[in-house]
């Protein structure tokens, strides 16, 4: 089996954000603008960001970058964001996107769980 070209090992932060600026959960393409700053000033590759507005209000959106992903679901009309940083590698990336979405979302109150996500222990392969 061929090594992987990159770490498997990655971190996984879990966001609830309330209290936030509802005009970024209102705009989708301030919202856009904003995942993909603080993925880019993080030190992310970003490869591409699809945002989807709900009817009559909402938004989910997801920036896919070459270290994993940010995906976020928005309650504009509860001032309401859930975001989820993934990154592989270098775990700082991950610290440093998470304090740029604080800054740009501004909640007034979160919470964060931070994971540690790597493949389970190899198996043994069944020998012929």
């Amino acid at each position: 089996m061929e090594p992987p070209l990159h770490s498997s090992h990655g971190i996984h932060y879990l966001l609830e954000c309330s209290g936030c600026n509802r005009e970024l959960l209102e705009s989708a393409s301030r919202l856009e603008e904003s995942m993909e700053q603080a993925a880019i000033s993080a030190g992310a590759t970003v490869v591409k960001t699809v945002i989807h507005s709900f009817n009559p209000i909402g938004l989910s959106g997801v920036v896919i970058i070459a270290e994993s992903h940010i995906a976020i679901h928005c309650w504009p009309e509860q001032e309401y964001a859930a975001i989820d940083i993934f990154t592989c590698g270098d775990a700082a990336i991950a610290e440093r996107i998470y304090n740029n979405l604080l800054i740009a979302f501004s909640p007034v109150m979160h919470t964060c769980k931070r994971l540690e996500r790597t493949p389970p222990k190899a198996f043994s392969a069944p020998v012929n």
